[in-house]
């Protein structure tokens, strides 16, 4: 400050109290230059400070700020303790000086301990500059570590809330929850001191907060804690009183770290940590309350396993509740549940995966002891049970079954065959193959899989069907068939063809196995007989085709062997009869034929069983005709060799003839009897009869056949044989027609088989009639006349009748007549034999004894 004096005296004003005025009285003069000022110092009281305020209260550390004025050159703080802790006896006191505007003091006291000679405090100082203001540590604002403002009411702040300040002392050292009283007394330049500015205040206590536990286990925890006076922390000692509702435990630690151990689990803790400086004040408490976890659980153990779930057991006296964790091992992915038993079945998981489970066991409040960890994995799921439900040439129908129903599966099937190998994925139990080789075997191995895991597999093998045979040839005999089939796949020459031959109905069968060719023969069956063959080709053990080639044939007929003709007597009938051919037959063919004439008819069908004969008759033939006869079985429209043969047929009575005999008087006792030969249509004419008759009968019975000549001289029948030609012996007249070919001389007194050709009676009337015979019998006693009831023999018409001459002996004499009768019979005798012996050759049968 520049002051201009007055000449009149130096009356200063406007000067602030207890500050130094320097001033200078300058005389000037006009004329010349001013001269050199004369000083002199001036000392009033300096200004009071100002705006003094407790900036911030600590446990052991107090900041203190107020405003300086222009005229303070430094202050003096005289710091008084007022209210002592109990420990303390007495009030102490410290001046803190030469403290100037400007400048941030760090001021650290150092208190006797309660049991020294009470001395003077220790005072250390330092200044910093304004730009270092926050060189110290500023004390923890938090809940737990309140500050306490104890300052008057009218300290300023600007406008921003900032304490404005011009010296600013930091307080060390200080008592905790103590009273202090600071007075600061500015001074001027020369040492005068103003008027003094008092504020009390009181440190805070020292406490303990933010008390954790870092560790625990369920008989130790380790716990951690936080104290409000950083800047002595390292100077407590702090008191841990760890109770029960029965126990209490305590240590003594010397940092904010204590590990406490022989815990009781599951046990409710009350933590009390209380700090402690060196000067053996004590600090306010913190205060915990926390859960020893349950020990880990004992026995834990696998229970069980399934597909998609695994038992677990354990023991546990600590807790009663217990969190599970399953952790799916593959993916990392884990679930969490909770069970008050003893016992659980997880559930939920994959067949075939492995899996560890961590078990908690859960205390009260939350606590979790200590985990027990077991892995173990699921069952996988098997396939089994493999069946073919359907296969043909092409396809294969399969079905499955899995231990375990789920439908999450996808089942793998690894298709291989000699031809190669194919991989397809199914969602059922079921798939259809498709695309296959015919007579193929296929190994077909399916895996479960869920969640990309497989599980157990399982294989088949099956064959699929072979192709149905084709172009199926038959050529036969009466007994074999020779088969001929084709089959175009390529496995064929591996195919065994199971024949099956059955016989129309009949059902049982003829198998024939064949392999690795396609033809085969089957002996052994029955002629004539239809059968159906029925080829199944088979590939392995048990595959056929699902069809078989099928087709019918016939054996060929067996032949009739032989067969025998029979005639009917009198009828135009032949009887055939043959054993009847092996098999069976449809019938016969029978063909009959006579030179031109041709005749076929068909007979009906014959068993051969019981040695049966077939019998049959043709009828409306000829009589004593020769037929050729062709018998031909019949089957399935085959024919057998025909059997032939030439057979004759019967004879019957010969038909009459139309005319009547030639009948003339030859002597009074014997007449000639020409007749003209029967036709031979009925049969071969075996003989004729002569029958002589008195009666006045057209055509005589066969009972004239039995009578005689004897019974004729009897008087028995008008009607008897007196002669019998048979063919063989028979006597053509020479020169005589064809139609007179026989002539018989009555009366001769010749015998031919038992007939007696007795002498005629002399005017006697007499007429002749012929029987022919196809067939003669005779009676088999010992006369040995004909039966004519069996022989088979039919009457011309009589003849006229003839009446004889008286006897010559009775008009010439006996004796001339008996000799003449005699020449004339020897003359007639010799000629009729002379005559025969030129015919021997024709009727070579009449013996001398007849001529005579």
């Amino acid at each position: 400050m520049t002051l201009v004096a007055s000449p009149t005296g130096d009356n200063i004003t406007d000067f602030s109290p207890t500050t130094p005025h320097p001033h200078s009285i300058t005389t000037e003069l006009v004329s010349k230059p001013t001269g050199e000022p004369a000083d002199r110092a001036v000392i009033t009281d300096p200004h009071p400070v100002s705006d003094l305020c407790v900036a911030f209260v600590g446990v052991t550390q107090v900041t203190l700020t107020w405003r300086n004025g222009n005229d303070t050159a430094t202050c003096r703080m005289l710091l008084e303790l007022t209210g002592s802790p109990k420990e303390m006896t007495q009030d102490l006191a410290v001046n803190i000086s030469d403290l100037k505007p400007g400048i941030q003091y760090k001021v650290t006291l150092y208190f006797p301990e309660s049991n020294e000679a009470q001395r003077d405090l220790l005072v250390t100082e330092s200044s910093l500059g304004t730009n270092t203001a926050d060189s110290y540590p500023q004390p923890p604002r938090s809940p737990s570590a309140p500050v306490i403002n104890d300052h008057p009411e009218s300290s300023n702040s600007s406008s921003d809330g900032r304490v404005t300040r011009d010296t600013e002392v930091l307080l060390l050292g200080l008592k905790s929850d103590t009273q202090y009283n600071a007075t600061v007394y500015c001074r001027a330049e020369g040492g005068t001191e103003g008027q003094p500015q008092t504020i009390k205040f009181k440190t805070n206590s020292s406490q303990v907060f933010d008390i954790q536990v870092v560790n625990i286990s369920a008989t130790n925890m380790t716990l951690t804690w936080k104290i409000n006076d950083n800047e002595s922390s390292s100077v407590y000692m702090y008191e841990i009183q760890v109770a029960t509702e029965t126990s209490v435990l305590n240590v003594t630690v010397n940092e904010t770290r204590a590990l406490i151990s022989q815990l009781s689990p599951s046990t409710l803790y009350n933590i009390t940590v209380r700090p402690f400086l060196g000067n053996c004040s004590k600090g306010m408490p913190g205060f915990l309350q926390v859960y020893t976890p349950p020990g880990p659980v004992s026995d834990f153990q696998v229970t069980s396993i399934s597909m998609w779930e695994i038992g677990l057991a354990w023991s546990s006296n600590d807790s009663d509740s217990f969190e599970i964790h399953t952790i799916w091992v593959p993916a990392g992915i884990h679930s969490v549940e909770t069970t008050t038993n003893q016992s659980i079945v997880i559930g939920g998981l994959y067949p075939g995966t492995e899996y560890c489970f961590e078990i908690f066991p859960q205390g009260p409040n939350g606590t979790k002891g200590d985990s027990q960890t077991i892995c173990s994995r699921t069952a996988p799921g098997a396939v089994f049970d493999i069946r073919v439900i359907h296969v043909n040439t092409t396809e294969m129908q399969l079905e499955w079954r899995n231990t375990d129903n789920a439908s999450k599966y996808t089942y793998h099937l690894v298709i291989q065959s000699e031809n190669g190998s194919c991989e397809r994925n199914s969602s059922y139990r079921a798939v259809t193959l498709r695309d296959l080789i015919p007579g193929t075997l296929y190994n077909i191995t399916i895996s479960p899989e869920v969640n990309h895991v497989r599980g157990i597999s399982s294989f088949t093998e099956q064959y699929t069907r072979p192709s149905t045979v084709s172009d199926i040839e038959i050529s036969t005999n009466t007994t074999a068939a020779t088969l001929k089939w084709q089959n175009s796949d390529e496995a064929s020459p591996r195919y065994t063809y199971r024949l099956l031959i059955g016989k129309d109905g009949n059902s049982s069968h003829t198998a024939v196995t064949v392999t690795g060719v396609t033809s085969a023969t089957v002996t052994g069956l029955i002629p004539g007989s239809s059968y159906t063959v029925e080829i199944f080709t088979q590939v392995g053990d048990v595959t056929e085709s699902l069809a078989p080639g099928s087709q019918s044939f016939c054996t060929d007929p067996a032949p009739v062997a032989s067969f025998h003709c029979e005639v009917v007597p009198k009828e135009p009938t032949l009887v055939l009869k043959w054993a009847c051919p092996p098999g069976t037959n449809a019938g016969f063919r029978l063909e009959i034929s006579c030179e031109a004439w041709q005749n076929l008819t068909y007979r009906k069908s014959c068993s051969s069983e019981n040695n049966t004969e077939y019998r049959t008759e043709v009828t409306y033939l000829n009589f004593s005709t020769s037929y050729n006869i062709s018998i031909t079985a019949l089957s399935c429209n085959k024919t057998a060799p025909p059997s032939q043969s030439t057979c004759l047929t019967g004879i019957t009575d010969p038909p009459s003839p139309d005319g009547s005999p030639n009948i003339t008087s030859v002597s009074h006792n014997s007449v000639k009897v020409k007749f003209s030969g029967f036709e031979a249509s009925h049969g071969p004419i075996k003989a004729y009869a002569l029958v002589l008759t008195t009666g006045e009968a057209v055509h005589p019975s066969t009972d004239a056949l039995r009578y005689t000549y004897e019974d004729f001289k009897k008087g028995d029948s008008d009607a008897y044989v007196t002669y019998l030609i048979t063919t063989e012996g028979k006597r053509r007249s020479q020169g005589l027609s064809e139609v007179l070919k026989y002539e018989v001389d009555v009366g001769n007194e010749s015998t031919t088989h038992g007939y007696y050709n007795g002498k005629l009676e002399p005017l006697g009337s007499y007429r002749a009639c012929v029987a022919g015979f196809t067939n003669i019998i005779f009676r088999s006693s010992n006369d040995g006349l004909i039966d004519g009831a069996k022989s088979y023999v039919s009457f011309g018409r009589c003849s006229d009748a003839v009446f004889l001459p008286q006897d010559p002996g009775v008009i010439c004499g006996a004796v001339f007549g008996c000799i003449f009768g005699a020449l004339v019979i020897v003359a007639v005798g010799g000629f009729i034999f002379w005559r025969k012996k030129r015919k021997d050759a024709k009727n070579n049968e009449l013996s001398f004894s007849q001529i005579k």
